[in-house]
């Protein structure tokens, strides 16, 4: 495992277990397997519903507090200075932990600004042992991060081989915040894991068109985050730390990139609707 090493020293793994779309039993029966095969980063969020399974799962695990990377989300609804406050706690009760390795606004909707200060609190008190941002595009990050006192210390983002972002990551390497992928897989897009360019690039180091994709976000700094539920693809997915792209197979990837996103438009009214009508709790 590679580890980046964030704005304020905190290590973090390159590579995680998603938990999106995961019902809390699943989850659990994920986070645990995802463990027992040496992963060590844990993402979730109180908007997925399943921080109990997670929690579960990482009890269930055995695995030492100390070796673990748990990262949870602040959901739209509770977007605010006091809202926050609750929220924090209800995600470290939910997950049953003391504190967290890192805390993300989950959309850059409602009151971010104030919740951010409650983050920044209770960062400064040590339930937060860093935090930061999801989906902030490039004008939003630069607004936060000229805003607040505490840098956020990661932007996740959607990053794969067809929507590639280059210039948000430059504005994040401006910034000093890290770089971390959600849909690593484009959400099964594109035919991704049968992808002619990632599987002849594979066929060179014998490894699947998958850990290609994986390989290349990696090696671009950025932190990745596979959901699976099956074993033997979470190993495959752990199974890319003995090759190296060489310049000829990033440029290739390069060629790839759409310039947008086909999963979602953060610059829709309607989304931004939809997700202000998402309510996760009364």
């Amino acid at each position: 495992m590679e580890y980046a090493v964030l704005n304020n020293g905190l290590k973090m793994p390159m590579e995680g277990i998603g938990t999106f779309l995961l019902q809390p039993a699943e989850a659990e029966e994920s986070v645990y397997q995802a463990l027992k095969a040496g992963y060590r980063l844990v993402d979730t969020a109180n908007a997925y519903m399943n921080e109990k399974g997670v929690g579960r799962g990482i009890k269930k695990s055995g695995v030492k507090r100390e070796e673990l990377f748990i990262t949870t989300k602040l959901w739209v609804q509770d977007a605010g200075y006091e809202e926050a406050k609750k929220a924090i706690e209800t995600s470290l009760k939910n997950l049953g932990l003391d504190y967290l390795d890192l805390y993300l606004i989950h959309q850059p909707m409602g009151d971010y600004i104030g919740a951010y200060r409650a983050m920044e609190e209770a960062y400064r008190e040590g339930k937060l042992k860093a935090i930061g941002v999801c989906n902030f595009y490039p004008a939003r990050l630069a607004d936060l991060c000229e805003t607040v006192e505490v840098k956020p210390a990661v932007n996740q983002v959607e990053l794969h081989p067809f929507f590639q972002q280059e210039n948000a990551l430059a504005l994040m390497k401006e910034y000093g915040v890290h770089p971390e992928a959600w849909g690593p897989f484009a959400e099964g897009n594109h035919g991704i894991f049968t992808h002619p360019v990632l599987t002849k690039i594979g066929e060179k180091y014998g490894k699947s068109a998958a850990q290609v994709a994986l390989r290349w976000n990696i090696q671009r700094g950025v932190t990745v985050i596979p959901k699976s539920v099956h074993k033997n693809r979470m190993e495959q997915n752990m199974d890319i730390w003995d090759f190296r792209l060489d310049e000829e197979d990033m440029a290739e990837i390069a060629k790839l990139d759409l310039g947008h996103s086909e999963i979602v438009n953060h610059d829709d009214p309607g989304f931004a609707k939809m997700l202000h009508s998402m309510k996760i709790h009364e």
